[in-house]
């Protein structure tokens, strides 16, 4: 990669292995707007970012230096050799080679944990259209307007929401499961570093300690927010690839599918999944 200078605007030119649609696209985040074709408002990390892919340049409007290195390179795992993750996977199982190609520029988000927390709870039993209009809603209500829409609402912002102002932001039965979470969080009991400190396993089971959050959900936020790269979260898509694939077609419980992932990708299981997922569901797309 190399980084230069235009104005106000930073590009980042020769670029790897990144797709700006497919890694925003895949499921992992939801406070994004597509202004144009691989072009987007980004609200994350207390920030509003328009970021736009032309070949393998990015193109970061109104980015100074130090908040590039010091936010957006980590956000977006460029600092990462998914080239070498690749490879690796392809050793360990070269049945994922259809989906790598398929999906060439994914590349796993490191995003806020408490943003994520909350995004994820939400995320059940919903499609991505109907989680983005939850966060959005939520930010709406609770966060700071800024050019392209509103924050996500930190802890502080959002800690004396009712269930009812959450019911109107079309959570449904969630708003439960959020206020239970915003407890846990604001008594200390989800600490992101003594989270990210323990292996995959102990940070889930402290995280199922929160009302509502199960081991699919769990994982995610393992995943996406915590640098558990070995997570490897089961929903509906994951379950159908794997039994039809891995299983013989044979139904076979979410729990045996993850232990499946975990020993068989190890340390790269996030990576996997993520492959699996956004390409399962583009092609369940494509067959409808």
């Amino acid at each position: 990669m190399r980084l230069v200078e235009e104005g106000k605007n930073l590009l980042l030119t020769q670029i790897k292995d990144f797709d700006i649609k497919q890694t925003l696209e895949c499921g992992q985040c939801f406070n994004f707007i597509e202004l144009a074709d691989k072009d987007y408002a980004i609200l994350a990390q207390g920030r509003d970012l328009r970021i736009k892919q032309e070949g393998h340049d990015l193109v970061f409007f109104d980015t100074d230096k130090k908040t590039m290195e010091e936010v957006w390179i980590p956000y977006f795992d460029l600092d990462r050799d998914y080239e070498a993750i690749k490879k690796d996977l392809l050793n360990m199982d070269p049945k994922l080679e259809v989906s790598i190609k398929a999906l060439y520029g994914m590349r796993i988000l490191r995003q806020d944990f408490f943003e994520t927390l909350i995004s994820f709870i939400l995320s059940q039993n919903k499609q991505i259209p109907q989680i983005k209009a939850c966060v959005r809603n939520i930010s709406r209500l609770r966060g700071k307007e800024v050019e392209h829409g509103y924050l996500f609402p930190t802890y502080d912002e959002m800690k004396d929401i009712s269930e009812e102002e959450l019911k109107e932001c079309k959570t449904g039965f969630r708003a439960g499961y959020v206020l239970s979470a915003l407890d846990s969080y604001g008594k200390g009991l989800l600490d992101e570093d003594q989270l990210k400190a323990m292996d995959s396993l102990s940070c889930n089971q402290v995280l199922k300690q929160v009302k509502g959050i199960g081991d699919k959900v769990a994982n995610c936020i393992s995943l996406f927010s915590l640098d558990h790269r070995d997570a490897f979260p089961v929903d509906v898509w994951i379950k159908r690839i794997m039994e039809e694939v891995y299983f013989d077609g044979q139904e076979t419980k979410n729990a045996l599918i993850e232990a499946y992932g975990k020993k068989t990708y190890g340390q790269l299981g996030g990576y996997a999944q993520q492959y699996i997922f956004y390409y399962g569901r583009d092609l369940n797309k494509k067959k409808n």
